[in-house]
């Protein structure tokens, strides 16, 4: 049988209220997780198909295999599937079933995380920008989120449903809703997500993932799912706050950490990752070690989080994890094969050889367009006499530009109310500086004019994954001025995330967009540096890797096998601040300086 459960802030007033049973093949009573019937502990590790190239999905989860996983879980992003409203895609990369039938194919069962939100350090938390651009209340039975939740179900589940184990699938169990207890109160928002995967025909196990904090676990409670924690450390904290009728499960054990953009590398020792698993191991319970494959950022998918200052995820999501970005096995891989082995009755398979790598190279970039030829290349739309949000003009992220014509006398100064995220501002299409959401926001104009050609090139960082803040807006939120005066008459040109129009600029220059060719012998992965360069963004034979910043810490980039093809292949940089003079294949990945760290 199932069960459900109400947490009240005091563990010991913990009530377990029998459910009905829905015919999954996990069920738990007396403190113990059943599959068909025989005691079972689900040995997870995350992997999320978005983050890896769909090529190269199998080679990952039988890495997972090899670890010793009897499971592999993966988060659903929305935004990933639907990012134009009505425009759904399942095709290619966005191919969840093939992913969860791979998993089958290769012994895995599947514990899938179906959004809504989900988190992730994935941009607006997986949310879809145009949603969060109009709902007010997100994560909530506010009708304008609730409705566009419903509707994207309504395409999703009916995908997933076929694929559960009462129909022959790997899928066990379903996630409700993503450590709703750290952000919300409303309790029929969490009911009607229950309710609605119930009703278009989930009925494996439930469950909600929380912090190790009562009033997490009471809020992130609802009726008819079991609940399980997320943390680092402390199994001590989850026993205090778990019932005695509930299975012990750790949905997210962090055996690593994720990093921002002018911090450092945060890693994990192995003896530190297992101290903690084998805490867990040690009372029988079961855990989901996030992340045991991280992947990549690829595009502008990096998400950001908020703590007094904008914090911007980095394009690595390598996280520390067992199986590295690029596939490699590390020392933490060994230490908890060498721990999982013995759960197991047969011996674990071999895991696939480490991928082959390029070996290192160096092309020389060529300028193909200066700053303003790149932007002039997009069309000016939406004129205004305001400028609007990225939400406004539908822009989901990258870069837009904000356009005026001014005049203003002497000792002039220009400022920005409410930058999100960082401006680069141009003057009759000379640079005059950058601007930071929470850094300078003003800069002095030279002479006068009477009639300047303002460019404000402002870049999206990467949407609020996490807290209040998520789903906030991009772009210029208020208004641009010059002294008191506020600007107006505004067009906007949209740069997303297709490599820039080569214009073949006829003299060099310092800011824009770069073309190189490299030559390789045979499609492998590689690592891509790019020496010189400020901040830009990087295309591979015309598909974003992502973003480089000299500020660290990482500086390389992923660019995995099936990217690359035998023969030439095109490398363009756009960079706002200072194009870098070369492209370097590097052998192994720079992630910058470390720092142990470990999420509680």
């Amino acid at each position: 049988m199932t069960s459900s459960q109400r947490v009240d802030s005091d563990a010991t007033d913990t009530e377990i209220v029998p459910a009905p049973t829905t015919g999954a093949i996990l069920t738990w009573r007396d403190g113990q997780l059943y599959r068909n019937g025989q005691p079972h502990r689900i040995l997870s590790g995350s992997m999320q198909y978005f983050r890896v190239h769909p090529d190269q999905w199998e080679d990952r989860l039988r890495r997972l295999v090899a670890l010793g996983m009897n499971t592999v879980d993966t988060y659903v992003a929305w935004n990933f599937h639907e990012r134009r409203e009505g425009e759904v895609s399942f095709d290619g990369w966005r191919d969840i079933a093939r992913y969860i039938e791979l998993a089958g194919e290769v012994g895995l069962d599947v514990f899938l995380r179906p959004s809504p939100y989900i988190c992730a350090e994935w941009s607006n938390g997986g949310l879809p920008h145009w949603l969060t651009g109009r709902a007010r209340a997100l994560r909530t039975t506010d009708p304008v989120y609730l409705n566009a939740v419903d509707t994207w179900w309504d395409q999703l589940i009916p995908r997933i449903e076929p694929l559960q184990a009462k129909h022959g699938g790997p899928i066990v169990a379903i996630q409700v809703e993503n450590e709703y207890g750290s952000f919300g109160s409303d309790a029929g928002y969490m009911q009607h997500l229950r309710d609605g995967l119930r009703s278009r025909g989930i009925t494996e196990l439930l469950t909600t993932a929380d912090g190790t904090m009562s009033d997490m676990q009471l809020n992130g409670a609802v009726e008819g799912a079991m609940p399980t924690f997320t943390f680092g450390s402390g199994v001590d904290r989850a026993l205090a706050l778990k019932a005695p009728e509930v299975p012990f499960m750790c949905s997210e054990m962090w055996g690593g950490w994720f990093d921002h953009w002018g911090e450092n590398h945060h890693v994990r020792s192995a003896d530190s990752m297992m101290g903690t698993i084998n805490e867990i191991l040690e009372i029988g319970g079961s855990f989901s070690l996030y992340m045991a494959h991280g992947g990549t950022n690829f595009g502008y998918w990096n998400g950001a989080n908020h703590d007094r200052v904008i914090q911007p995820t980095v394009t690595s999501y390598d996280y520390h994890a067992p199986i590295g970005e690029d596939g490699t096995l590390n020392d933490r891989f060994d230490a908890l094969r060498a721990r999982l082995q013995e759960l197991h009755a047969e011996p674990l398979p071999e895991p696939p050889a480490n991928p082959r790598l390029q070996a290192a190279a160096v092309a020389k970039f060529a300028p193909a367009a200066s700053l303003m030829q790149v932007i002039e290349a997009a069309p000016a739309e939406h004129a205004s006499q305001l400028p609007l949000t990225f939400e406004e003009i539908g822009a989901e992220d990258g870069f837009v530009a904000y356009e005026a014509t001014v005049a203003y006398a002497v000792d002039s100064v220009l400022s920005i109310d409410g930058l999100h995220d960082r401006a680069t501002v141009l003057l009759d299409g000379a640079p005059l500086g950058v601007l930071e959401r929470d850094g300078a926001l003003s800069l002095e104009l030279p002479e006068s004019a009477d009639a300047a050609r303002l460019t404000i090139l402002v870049e999206s960082l990467g949407r609020i994954n996490y807290g209040a803040l998520t789903g906030e807006g991009k772009g210029i939120m208020h208004a641009v001025r010059i002294g008191r005066r506020i600007v107006h008459g505004f067009t906007h040109r949209v740069l997303g995330d297709e490599a820039p129009v080569a214009i073949a600029a006829a003299e060099a220059t310092a800011s824009g967009a770069a073309t190189a060719t490299l030559t390789v012998a045979e499609p492998l992965d590689a690592w891509l540096a790019f020496p010189g360069g400020v901040k830009g963004s990087v295309w591979l034979n015309g598909f974003m890797l992502g973003r480089y910043w000299e500020i660290g810490p990482s500086h390389t980039l992923y660019a995995p096998a099936p990217l690359w093809r035998a023969g030439d292949n095109e490398i363009v940089v756009f960079d706002a601040n200072g194009l870098p003079a070369t492209v370097e294949i590097r052998e192994t990945p720079d992630f910058g300086p470390t720092e142990e760290f470990i999420g509680s």
